[in-house]
């Protein structure tokens, strides 16, 4: 899914970017308004993250160009927080409003309400069609949700598959904490935070891997965790 941030702070459309790449989502930033109104309409985007304070034109200008040519999601940032800002974008046309003080989570969540609400998500694939994941001797089935490691089957529990689902498919990639929390475990789990480092160890030892030395699951200190090829 393509997304487009209007926002003047290069930092933080840089992290917003670095958090959402990993879900899906091809991210651009424009750091002025009028060329941001621009880009918004000449192009196709999934949504636009749009902030208030935005130099050239303020967002609720920009908000009535685009809604003068496009429906596209739009989720607006505001530093301000004040609740005529909040009726004036939601009367202009836009989808959600959400103040800067936001947690990359909430920031995923909502955006991914506007999305199911504007019908712009694609559908799932079906199971049918997803092939199976291999990463040297370990076989995962999407369909089955089958694990197969050296030709034997591996029982595991619903948060070890979905945490081991979740590295394949980044296979190579490393994948923060908060990132596989948000997947696994959905944002409502809080317990889940705590407890992640434990289902990794009962993952791990499924796999028969040695934590001081894993071959398949490795530790990326002060980040996450990473699926490797064993010997590569």
């Amino acid at each position: 899914m393509r997304l487009l941030i209007i926002d003047d702070d290069a930092e933080l459309c840089q992290l917003v970017a670095d958090y959402l790449s990993p879900m899906g989502f091809e991210v651009e930033a424009v750091h002025e308004g009028p060329s941001g109104a621009e880009r918004a309409v000449s192009e196709v985007w999934s949504a636009v993250i749009l902030d208030v304070m935005i130099p050239g034109c303020d967002g609720f200008e920009v908000l009535r160009r685009i809604r003068a040519h496009s429906k596209v999601p739009v989720l607006m940032l505001t530093g301000r927080g004040e609740e005529v800002d909040r009726v004036v974008g939601l009367e202009l046309g836009a989808d959600d409003y959400l103040p800067k003080t936001f947690s990359s989570r909430e920031l995923l969540a909502r955006l991914r309400a506007v999305l199911r609400r504007s019908g712009w998500v694609a559908e799932a694939t079906p199971l049918s069609s997803v092939k199976e994941i291999v990463v040297g001797s370990l076989r995962i089935n999407p369909e089955t949700h089958a694990v197969v490691l050296d030709d034997q089957s591996l029982q595991l529990t619903p948060a070890e598959y979905g945490l081991l689902l979740s590295l394949a498919k980044a296979h190579g990639r490393v994948k923060t904490r908060e990132q596989l929390i948000e997947e696994v475990a959905d944002r409502e789990w809080d317990v889940f935070d705590r407890a992640i480092d434990m289902h990794i160890s009962g993952l791990r030892r499924k796999l028969g891997d040695d934590p001081k030395e894993p071959r398949f699951i490795k530790t990326v200190r002060g980040y996450g965790y990473q699926l490797v090829t064993p010997g590569r």
